[in-house]
């Protein structure tokens, strides 16, 4: 849930927090729920805690595995506070992290605060992910984690993003909202447990990202909600495995992986998480 990186297409007047104010109240609520969900998020603790938390997870494994080698320039789109970028340095790479939100908690402050105390190779550009200040072909891979679904301008996002790119080089959009129908949007709003309170959240169906991505790549790979780690935090494929063996009252290793692909096809729950690869 790093939810704000691009101009929010509602008008968040509208909502009594700033995302800054909405994401404190999640982290100081008395429900533990509401705090685990911070934790999920990485917003608990400071930025650096969170970020080194994020760098040795299962997610970032995954994401790993995908990334070009050997690493080189990086560029995160929508950085929130950080973490991301943190990690593409750990393994790496000469980072620079696109944030427009100054703010210590939740944006480019953290970034910063990251940067001092651990002298990471990240720069911090504050700016929006339409407005990409770099010439052409300069990044060998762009990451974009849960920020493409915030665009202002969803096409012109992913031009710019493509755009910065080497040829051959790789972008990475992870954990993006998809909706099945456009008309999905307010179930979705609905459901999202900040939304009301700030009102930054959105998503778009899996043929607006497709189509957005495969106008300016020569290949796209689409990683669906339970396809890979990346999607699946903070559960897991075999946490996901055990549940369904207890509805089917069967053992685990009876729940064959096609099970999940099966699931993913036909899911058409509002938000669902997917990843994409997209090769220049």
């Amino acid at each position: 849930m790093q939810m704000h990186s691009g101009r929010f297409n509602v008008e968040t007047s509208r909502h009594p927090l700033s995302w800054e104010q909405a994401v404190r109240w999640l982290i100081t609520h008395p429900e533990a729920s509401k705090r685990e969900l911070a934790r999920h998020c990485y917003f608990d603790g400071t930025a650096v805690e969170a970020a080194k938390r994020f760098a040795a997870s299962l997610e970032w494994e995954a994401v790993r595995r995908i990334l070009p080698s050997p690493p080189g320039k990086a560029l995160d789109l929508g950085a929130g506070r950080g973490i991301s970028s943190f990690a593409l340095a750990q393994d790496g790479f000469q980072v620079v992290a696109i944030e427009p939100d100054p703010s210590a908690l939740v944006g480019a402050g953290a970034i910063g605060e990251i940067v001092v105390e651990t002298g990471a190779p990240i720069s911090i550009v504050s700016t929006f992910a339409e407005e990409v200040p770099f010439p052409d072909e300069t990044f060998d891979v762009v990451h974009c984690r849960q920020a493409l679904h915030h665009a202002d301008d969803l096409e012109k996002m992913c031009a710019e993003a493509i755009r910065v790119l080497r040829k051959g080089g790789v972008f990475i959009a992870t954990r993006e909202h998809v909706l099945t129908r456009e008309s999905d949007i307010d179930a979705f709003l609905a459901s999202h447990p900040l939304h009301s309170l700030y009102g930054g959240e959105n998503a778009f169906t899996l043929e607006r990202y497709s189509r957005a991505l495969a106008k300016y790549t020569t290949t796209l790979k689409i990683l669906g909600p339970t396809s890979s780690p990346i999607n699946l935090f903070p559960s897991s494929l075999e946490e996901e495995r055990h549940r369904l063996a207890r509805i089917a009252d069967v053992l685990p290793e009876e729940i064959p992986d096609f099970v999940f692909k099966v699931r993913d096809h036909f899911d058409s729950t509002p938000g669902r998480l997917y990843t994409f690869l997209a090769v220049k």
